[in-house]
C-alpha cells in the first residue's frame, strides 16, 4: 500500500488523532504550570521567583532543544524519533511527579521541554504524509488542534486539579496522557509515513537554510509571534489595569483567548491550503489592526472581550501556513520545521521582554499591546517581502514532502 492511496489516506486520521493526542500532553506540560505557581512554590519551599523559572527554563529549553534535538536524529526514521520523544516527555513528566525539591522539578520540566520543539518540527511532516498534498496545512492543523486545545484547558485544568489533590496529582495526570500518546503514536502512525527523507543527513538539512526563503519565513514567524505573545505576556495586567475586570474573572478571559486559538488554527489550515501566502498576510494584517484597536479599547469591557478572542485567530491563524512554508522552502527537511519551533519561542522571548521595557518606561499597560502591533507590523513586511520574491521569480512549492 502506497501513500498514494485513498485507502491509506482514510486509515491516516487515525495516526493524525494521534499525534494530537502527543501535542495536547505536550501543550499540557507547557501551560498548566502558570495555574500551580503557588501551589509548587509552597510544596517545595522556593520563592515565586524562582518558581518561575520553571515556565522560563521550559521555554528556553524548547528555543534551543527544537533544532539540537532534531539535528542529532536526522539519520533516523522519524516514527522511532516520534516514539523516543514521547518517552523522552513521559519520563520528564514522571521525574516532576516524584521530584524531592526544585532542582529536580526543574530538570523533570527540561527533560520534557526537550522533545517539544522536535515533535512539532517532525509530526508536522509526518502530518503531511498522512493526506493528499492539496490538505497538507490542515494535517499540520490537526496535529497542532492538540496543543491549541491545551492552552484553552492547561490553566484550568491545572489549578483545579493542583487545588484538590496537589500539584504531583496533575503531573501523574499528564504522564497518563503521554502513555497513551506514546502507544497510539505507536500503533497508528503507518510504517511509511515515518521513514526518513531521502535529505535525512545533517549535512543536507544544514544546506536548506542557504534558502532565502527560509530565512524570510522564519523571520516572519518570529515577529508573528513576538508581537502577539509579546502583548499576552501582560494581558492579565491590561485587563484588571486598565479594562477593570477583578482577577476572578482573568481566568475566563484567558479561556476566550484559548477558543480564539482553537478557532485560528483551523481556519489558517483550511486558507493555508486554497492559497498560503494571501492566508499569511491577511492573518498577520488583521493581527497587528487586533494590537492597535485592543490598545486604543482597551477600557471598554465587551471591546476588550471580542478583541482578545481575535487576538487568538489572528494570532494562530499563521502557524499550520508558516510550518508548511518553510518546509516546502527547504525541500522538506525535519530541521526545517524545527527551527520554526524555535523562532516562534524566540519570538516569544524578545516580544516579552520589550513588552516589560516599555511598561517600566511608563507607557503603561496597553504598551505592550501598541509595540506588538509594531513588531507584527514589521513581521508583515517581511513576509510581504516573501511573498512578492516568491512570485516575481514564478516559483511555485508543490506542496509535497519528500519521502
Amino acid at each position: 500500500m502506497t501513500p498514494g492511496s485513498q485507502v491509506t489516506y482514510g486509515g491516516g486520521r487515525f495516526g493524525l488523532l494521534a499525534l494530537a493526542l502527543g501535542g495536547f500532553g505536550i501543550g499540557l506540560t507547557e501551560f498548566v504550570i502558570a495555574g500551580l505557581l503557588p501551589q509548587v512554590s509552597h510544596g517545595l519551599n522556593v520563592s515565586t521567583a524562582a518558581a518561575g523559572w520553571l515556565i522560563s527554563g521550559y521555554a528556553l529549553t524548547v528555543a534551543v532543544g527544537a533544532t539540537a534535538v532534531t539535528a542529532a536524529t536526522a539519520a533516523l526514521p522519524q516514527k522511532p524519533v516520534l516514539v523516543g520523544l514521547v518517552a523522552l516527555f513521559v519520563a520528564g513528566n514522571l521525574l516532576s511527579a516524584i521530584a524531592p525539591d526544585y532542582g529536580v522539578m526543574l530538570l523533570g520540566r527540561v527533560i520534557a521541554a526537550l522533545c517539544h520543539g522536535s515533535f512539532f518540527g517532525i509530526g508536522s511532516l509526518v502530518a503531511r504524509r498522512l493526506v493528499p498534498p492539496e490538505r497538507a496545512s490542515r494535517a499540520v492543523a490537526l496535529m497542532f488542534a492538540g496543543l491549541t486545545v491545551a492552552n484553552v484547558l492547561g490553566v484550568p485544568f491545572g489549578a483545579l486539579v493542583g487545588e484538590r489533590w496537589g500539584w504531583r496529582a496533575t503531573c501523574w495526570a499528564i504522564t497518563a496522557i503521554g502513555a497513551v500518546a506514546l502507544v497510539a503514536i505507536a500503533a497508528l502512525i503507518p510504517a511509511w509515513a515515518g521513514a526518513k527523507g531521502g535529505r535525512a543527513d545533517l549535512r543536507s538539512q544544514l544546506r536548506a537554510f542557504r534558502s532565502t526563503q527560509v530565512w524570510l519565513t522564519l523571520t516572519a514567524t518570529a515577529l508573528g509571534y513576538g508581537g502577539m505573545f509579546g502583548a499576552f505576556s501582560y494581558i492579565a495586567y491590561t485587563f484588571t489595569r486598565v479594562t477593570g475586570f477583578s482577577t476572578t474573572d482573568v481566568a475566563w478571559l484567558l479561556v476566550v483567548y484559548g477558543t480564539g486559538l482553537v478557532v485560528g488554527n483551523i481556519a489558517g489550515g483550511r486558507g493555508a491550503d486554497h492559497n498560503r501566502d494571501a492566508t499569511l498576510l491577511l492573518s498577520l494584517t488583521g493581527l497587528a489592526l487586533t494590537l492597535v484597536t485592543f490598545g486604543l479599547l482597551a477600557s471598554n469591557r465587551p471591546a476588550s472581550v471580542i478583541l482578545v478572542f481575535l487576538l487568538g485567530v489572528f494570532g494562530f491563524a499563521t502557524v499550520p501556513g508558516m510550518i508548511t512554508r518553510v518546509t516546502d522552502a527547504a525541500g522538506g527537511v525535519p530541521l526545517a520545521a524545527s527551527a520554526n519551533v524555535s523562532a516562534s519561542n524566540v519570538g516569544n522571548a524578545v516580544g516579552a521582554w520589550l513588552g516589560g521595557v516599555v511598561i517600566s518606561a511608563g507607557w503603561g499597560y496597553t504598551g505592550p499591546l501598541f509595540v506588538g502591533a509594531g513588531i507584527v507590523g514589521v513581521g508583515l513586511g517581511v513576509m510581504g517581502w516573501a511573498a512578492r520574491g516568491r512570485w516575481t521569480r514564478g516559483a511555485e512549492w508543490s506542496g509535497r514532502v519528500r519521502s
